[in-house]
């Protein structure tokens, strides 16, 4: 949907409280677990999961946000910068069924004070190369497109 839905949390070793919870929707726009779900959409559709209107952005940060996307999508990761929760950032990938759809995605948040757009950018390799991991479990080989099945709705 519009949401993104967390299936699992696994806390880290730092005492930082993240307020998503289990069973807990967020706005697609503001978290990097629903950016990461929507790297393969279409600009227009983007625009539509910005103007959700429990999303925490004002129309004047749409431009911002539009490029972040397309960065997004180039590096094959979205961050989530506070936009969310404050002080708390987020690297997200996306997770590929056997057809190459994107299903689900995950995510590895700490406060801010911990990850740095440097920390944030090293950490990228890991998440995406953890993403690729799940999503060779459910068949997907990254290259090979393989033709789409309909989306169950």
């Amino acid at each position: 949907g519009r949401h993104a839905l967390y299936l699992d949390k696994v806390a880290g070793r730092r005492r930082i409280n993240i307020g998503s919870r289990l069973g807990e929707r967020h706005p697609i726009a503001s978290t990097g677990l629903g950016k990461a779900l929507i790297l393969d959409k279409t600009e227009a559709e983007w625009i539509d999961f910005y103007a959700e209107p429990d999303a925490k952005f004002d129309s004047a940060a749409r431009a911002v946000w539009l490029e972040r996307m397309r960065g997004y999508v180039a590096a094959g990761r979205a961050f989530d910068l506070e936009e969310n929760e404050d002080q708390i950032r987020c690297v997200a990938a996306p997770i590929r069924d056997a057809s190459g759809a994107i299903v689900a995605a995950i995510s590895l948040s700490s406060a801010a004070q911990y990850m740095d757009d440097e920390r944030m950018a090293s950490l990228s390799d890991e998440v995406r190369a953890a993403a690729q991991k799940v999503s060779a479990d459910l068949g997907w080989t990254p290259g090979v497109k393989s033709p789409r099945r309909p989306v169950r709705r």
